[in-house]
């Protein structure tokens, strides 16, 4: 995994051209993931768009998509997602720092939780510990190109050394929380709040929680809902 490299900002920045290798290491495609948000690609606009940034600070702060392009120093780095269903994308990473955020806003010390919440209504979790020890990203680049709306336009979470499922895409909302046991969308499905790659990603072996998200299973479920109509309509012929 690489280190986290400050970006010096310069009207000679690169044109918006995919590179595929950074420092010596290959990078995935920007187009090696498969698409498994829980409402598929969102478009947001980004000319009323607004990060909220509340909870347990000290400023509740809203910041338009090109403050955050502008007013906070950027920071690159190859990290890679791995994906319960068993595919991985390396991909070098270009954002924010969280913890350069929440330096404006503050942080009450009561605060050990960060929530975050997406367009699309989905939400998920870290602990603060792990968001300012592991100087964790939120990025609006990959691969040296702006974000794609389904890869999570405007912004989107590099939850480095956590499954998928963290890496929480379109987000519009951060809460600074003292409830560890918020549970986010998946969560409330079964699996870890924690979401570490060197733990199981499911809280429990109960078959009733899915091994893979719902998505994967929904459409089975619609084809054979069509079969039996199917099947039913000719057995009354």
């Amino acid at each position: 995994m690489g280190s986290i490299v400050l970006v010096h900002s310069s009207s000679n920045d690169l044109e918006e051209v995919e590179i595929r290798e950074y420092q010596g290491e290959d990078l995935s495609s920007i187009h090696a993931f498969r698409e498994n948000s829980i409402k598929g690609p969102q478009y947001v606009d980004i000319e009323t768009y607004r990060l909220i940034v509340g909870g347990l600070v000290e400023n509740q702060t809203e910041f338009t998509y090109n403050e955050t392009l502008t007013d906070f120093q950027r920071y690159k780095k190859v990290v890679t997602l791995y994906c319960v269903e068993g595919w991985h994308a390396t991909i070098l990473w270009e954002g924010i720092l969280l913890e350069d955020l929440l330096d404006m806003t503050g942080i009450d010390p009561e605060a050990t939780t960060v929530i975050f919440y997406a367009y699309d209504e989905y939400s998920t979790s870290l602990s603060l510990d792990y968001v300012l020890e592991n100087h964790i990203m939120i990025a609006y680049k990959m691969n040296n190109v702006t974000l794609l709306p389904e890869r999570g336009y405007p912004l989107t979470l590099v939850a480095e050394s956590k499954w998928g499922y963290k890496w929480i895409k379109w987000i519009t909302a951060i809460e600074l929380s003292d409830n560890d046991e918020f549970r986010g969308f998946w969560e409330n499905h079964g699996y870890a709040i924690d979401g570490s790659l060197d733990e199981p990603y499911l809280e429990s072996t109960d078959p009733a929680i899915p091994e893979f998200p719902l998505w994967t299973t929904f459409p089975l479920l619609i084809v054979g809902t069509l079969v039996a109509i199917e099947l039913r309509k000719k057995l009354k012929k």
